[in-house]
């Protein structure tokens, strides 16, 4: 059984979506949520799905024991990031070379770094005149926005767009797409270049 940790800084909605997904899964659990934010919905949304949650603010990332601890004793192997705004300390990325997933709601490397998350991307991406815009789910390095893309998957902006409508139009991508892309990664299958 491979143990997922979800780590999330926001409201929680991919992060519930993801629980969802793997909820009597035979093979995938998500076993954790971290959150860093304290006012963060992330909380209601997960203990509400009956899953560990456990709030660990930004100064106690800095604690490499305490941090590999927290993760151990859930027995986490995989770590997905899903709208955690905080640069990963290497210790973690070192731990769990190539078992950390992110993504980031832009055709990367347009609208990205950091910075560059939630509504000030589209935002970004209105601005600019870009006539489509998506998603890109990669593991994660050093730098923000950076590490071996895994899908990507794209949407029209339409002329009049709101930042509101083309934000619910790269949720829609992300809810169907990141589960089945973390599915994927965990069971060893060809990852799709879109979904």
């Amino acid at each position: 059984m491979h143990h997922i940790a979800i780590f999330a800084s926001g409201d929680g909605t991919n992060a519930e979506n993801i629980i969802r997904y793997f909820q009597n899964h035979p093979q995938i659990q998500v076993s954790l949520v971290v959150y860093n934010r304290k006012e963060a919905g992330v909380r209601l949304r997960t203990e509400a799905a009956g899953v560990a949650t456990v709030f660990h603010p930004k100064e106690a990332w800095n604690d490499e024991a305490a941090t590999l601890a927290l993760l151990r004793h859930y027995g986490i192997d995989f770590i997905v990031l899903s709208g955690f705004l905080l640069l990963i300390p290497a210790y973690l990325i070192r731990h769990f070379e190539g078992r950390i997933v992110n993504i980031h709601p832009s055709l990367i490397p347009r609208h990205c770094g950091r910075g560059m998350y939630g509504n000030r991307v589209h935002e970004a991406v209105l601005a600019s005149g870009d006539s489509e815009t998506g998603i890109t789910i990669h593991m994660i390095d050093e730098e923000y926005d950076h590490g071996h893309v895994v899908m990507q998957a794209k949407c029209p902006v339409l002329a009049g767009d709101t930042v509101e409508e083309l934000a619910a139009r790269v949720h829609a991508l992300e809810y169907r797409c990141y589960p089945e892309a973390i599915e994927r990664l965990l069971l060893g299958l060809p990852s799709n270049t879109t979904c």
